[in-house]
């Protein structure tokens, strides 16, 4: 045996000890369990509510989802980074903002990329973009618990040397209110109104551009995810970007074919308290409206549902949904914790599409307007692209209400 062997077997000499590494980052959840592991990307702490993802491919546009805001993930899958960032695959429309995520837990750590798209390691990448990691953690366990308890609130620090104020986080997490309640897209909306003309990204040429429209669309980002222009724009149309807080008056003066409610963060009741109104107000005028996500929880309420928080919520690219309207299934990419309650939707909003992990609501159209919606993200970036065709959907409820006209 030799003396390196020695030491590790415990069997040395006496003041021999097992060197224990350092833990660098922690996971301090409200119920003051703490989890440790190894830290990565930025340094310092964050709090929010814990969810996992069960995606194998596109963490860089995960973790640059606007729809993520106040929420840490845990990536079921284990292997996370290896094929490091580049500079096209993100979907924020602000490349400057803040990202909305608060942290990141992984199982392994990372390893050097290995992809021809790469430009930079996926550690650096989470350092410039200013997000928590920790790594070395049980994932399955962490996930196992979501499930059987529901998303914790929770605090991620990471510590080069090792020092934590456990006292403190634990105090912080045990205090931070939740989601419930809490209008989160203010930090993720545009400044200002901007136009959209790229297309999806084709190998090799890469992204392209629209250059003959046939019809505008005014989209209402509420933390719009940049492969949903792209889709819009692929499909024939001249997107009109506007913040969330428009005014009905402001987007009607845009004399729009059709209107776009995106995706976005936290709890839709309380964003509805300034969104409601106006898509109330564009639904009566009878303009054809689109709605993803936060979208279609928008105009579940704006038509008199409720909205629920989910106990784990639906986060991944793996979802199976059925198209009632076609009897189709699709697998699809959904991200949130909230959901339409289907018991309390009027007579005029027909259920379209249907969850087949829960049996939660997935979609609406109204019988009597040009207005349909679906919860989960259609652009699947990442994920499959089962769900193109409502893009196409979209565009000839335009086309038909513009020949009605």
């Amino acid at each position: 045996m030799t003396q390196e062997q020695d030491h590790i077997s415990g069997a040395g000499a006496a003041g021999d000890v097992w060197a224990e590494p350092t833990a660098t980052a922690i996971l301090v959840l409200a119920d003051g369990t703490v989890l440790e592991g190894f830290g990565l990307g930025a340094a310092g702490h964050a709090v929010g509510e814990v969810c996992f993802n069960t995606a194998m491919t596109g963490y860089q546009e995960i973790l640059t989802d606007p729809s993520y805001a106040g929420q840490i993930i845990t990536f079921t899958f284990p292997h996370i980074g290896n094929v490091g960032t580049n500079e096209e695959d993100i979907e924020t429309v602000s490349m400057a903002g803040a990202s909305g995520v608060r942290g990141v837990v992984l199982h392994s750590s990372i390893t050097d990329p290995s992809n021809y798209r790469a430009t930079r390691n996926f550690d650096l990448w989470l350092k410039a973009r200013g997000i928590i990691g920790i790594a070395g953690l049980d994932t399955r366990a962490l996930t196992a618990l979501i499930r059987d308890k529901g998303m914790p609130n929770a605090v991620i620090a990471h510590a080069p040397d090792g020092r934590f104020d456990l006292p403190a986080l634990k105090k912080e997490a045990a205090e931070w209110p939740g989601l419930v309640g809490m209008d989160l897209v203010p930090m993720v909306t545009s400044a200002q109104r901007f136009t959209w003309d790229e297309t999806p990204w084709q190998w090799p040429e890469g992204y392209g551009r629209q250059t003959a429209p046939a019809h505008h669309v005014v989209a209402v980002d509420y933390g719009i995810k940049r492969n949903i222009l792209r889709l819009l724009a692929r499909a024939g149309c001249k997107v009109t970007v506007v913040p969330a807080t428009t005014s009905a008056e402001d987007i009607l003066a845009l004399a729009p074919d059709g209107v776009f409610l995106s995706n976005g963060p936290g709890d839709p009741a309380a964003t509805g308290e300034y969104a409601v109104p106006v898509i109330r107000e564009i639904i009566a005028r009878g303009v054809p409206t689109f709605g993803i996500c936060l979208g279609h929880q928008m105009i579940g309420l704006a038509v008199g549902g409720r909205t629920m928080k989910m106990h784990q919520g639906h986060h991944g690219a793996n979802h199976p949904v059925k198209d009632q309207t076609t009897g189709k299934v699709e697998i699809t990419s959904m991200n949130h914790g909230f959901a339409v309650d289907r018991d309390s939707l009027p007579a005029n909003a027909e259920e379209t599409h249907v969850s087949l992990f829960d049996g939660s609501n997935a979609g609406i159209q109204l019988t009597d307007r040009p207005v349909f919606s679906v919860q989960y993200h259609p652009e699947a970036s990442p994920g499959p692209q089962d769900s193109h065709y409502l893009f196409d959907r979209f565009v000839e409820m335009i086309a038909k209400n513009k020949k009605v006209a």
